[in-house]
């Protein structure tokens, strides 16, 4: 019997961040001392209060199937954060849930997206958001974001990237991999090449946004140019902030035709968001921001010593991230060496697999976010691990030859 799939599948690999955190726990179950900074997930527990407000929530019987764009108490949640933080104003409506904020961005392009139609991405990027393209007929274009801009978006790198079949722009900020943040003036700079393009949609992916540092603000595009609403996605969610990535809840405000036609992908594939983890998003939503201020003020510290700690290593370099918890040092001194374990090393890809098997520290190549040679490494782990990565890292630099 001859089995086949689907044109889509082919050459969609699974994502880097996945497979590199999958190479981590094999080398665990060998027994070895693996120290994983591959995903970025947040060390924190829940806080006790969202905990206690999923418990109560399905101590009264919320566990029936809910409105496929989410429950109206955690979309009214989701109005009153928009207002308040982004000076956004959203009618239910134009909100929707989803499954994580992966499954906006599924939703979004699998409701717009034709064959051959482009989805301009600056880079470094996310590594989904090329991937989920891809699966929809779309062609990702990158507009590369250098370190020596502090891998902010230049307007005229998003302006060289956009052509007239260009039919989504996404904006990550802060982003991952880099940390970058794009303030007001920057976005302001950004609106100005999209208003010569009135037919793209955006996406602004502002899941990092309550993680900046240094005095550094982010913004939200559709509040900085608000002529632009109407056809942008503004997305978030509970992963990051709250440290709730295993609730699987995010959320969107756009325009209600847009929002509508995502619901109808999304009744067709998932249906509704559990109710329980919805309950405990609006608590999270609502509840206090001294504990989100908390976890910020962690990684601030720990980025600045892992930051320190790979400038010190002869052979790397590593901008400043100013939000989100990653570092992503550069590794172009490194090239063209030789390991201890005899691996000669020509890409970040290289780096990054014998790093994990020589030095058991897991990162994700550069080379899986558009922009080498680097590393990205997660500091959302506790600081002893985070101590004991950096120096097995200057280990394994010193010992090439």
């Amino acid at each position: 019997m001859v089995r086949s799939f689907a044109r889509r599948m082919q050459g969609l690999p699974a994502p880097a961040t996945i497979e590199m955190a999958r190479r981590a726990r094999a080398l665990r179950a060998e027994g070895k001392q693996v120290i994983s900074l591959a995903l970025g997930e947040p060390d924190f527990p829940t806080p006790a209060a969202v905990v206690e407000a999923a418990h109560q929530a399905a101590l009264a019987g919320q566990t029936k199937y809910p409105p496929v764009d989410g429950t109206p108490a955690l979309k009214a949640a989701v109005a009153r954060k928009f207002s308040r933080e982004n000076g956004l104003d959203y009618a239910p409506d134009e909100i929707m849930v989803s499954n994580g904020g992966k499954q906006v961005i599924f939703n979004a392009f699998m409701a717009t997206l034709n064959d051959g139609d482009e989805v301009v991405v600056p880079a470094p990027y996310w590594v989904s958001y090329p991937l989920i393209a891809r699966m929809f007929g779309g062609v990702p274009v990158y507009a590369p974001c250098r370190e020596e801009d502090g891998f902010r978006l230049k307007a005229e790198a998003l302006a060289a990237a956009m052509t007239p079949r260009t039919r989504w722009v996404v904006l990550n900020f802060p982003n991952n991999p880099t940390g970058a943040v794009c303030e007001q003036a920057d976005l302001h700079a950004v609106a100005e090449v999209l208003r010569q393009y009135p037919d793209v949609w955006i996406l602004s992916d502002e899941i990092y946004e309550h993680l900046v540092f240094d005095g550094v603000q982010s913004a939200s595009i559709a509040a900085v140019a608000p002529d632009l609403k109407d056809r942008t996605i503004t997305l978030n969610g509970v992963s990051k902030a709250y440290a709730m990535t295993g609730w699987r809840v995010g959320f969107a405000g756009g325009p209600k035709d847009l929002i509508a036609a995502m619901r109808g992908v999304q009744g067709n594939a998932t249906s509704g968001i559990c109710t329980i983890a919805q309950a405990a998003a609006a608590a999270a939503l609502d509840g206090p921001a001294d504990l989100v201020r908390t976890m910020a003020e962690t990684y601030s510290r720990r980025r600045k010593m892992v930051v320190e700690a790979l400038r010190a290593v002869p052979g790397l370099t590593c901008a400043m991230p100013e939000g989100a918890f990653y570092a992503y040092p550069g590794v172009a001194g490194c090239l063209g060496r030789t390991t201890a374990g005899g691996t000669r090393l020509e890409t970040d890809h290289d780096f990054a697999v014998a790093l994990l098997e020589e030095a058991h520290v897991a990162t994700v190549p550069g080379s899986a976010f558009g922009l080498s040679p680097y590393l990205r490494l997660s500091c959302a782990t506790r600081d002893e691990d985070l101590k004991e990565a950096c120096t097995r890292i200057a280990r394994f630099v010193d010992d090439l030859h």
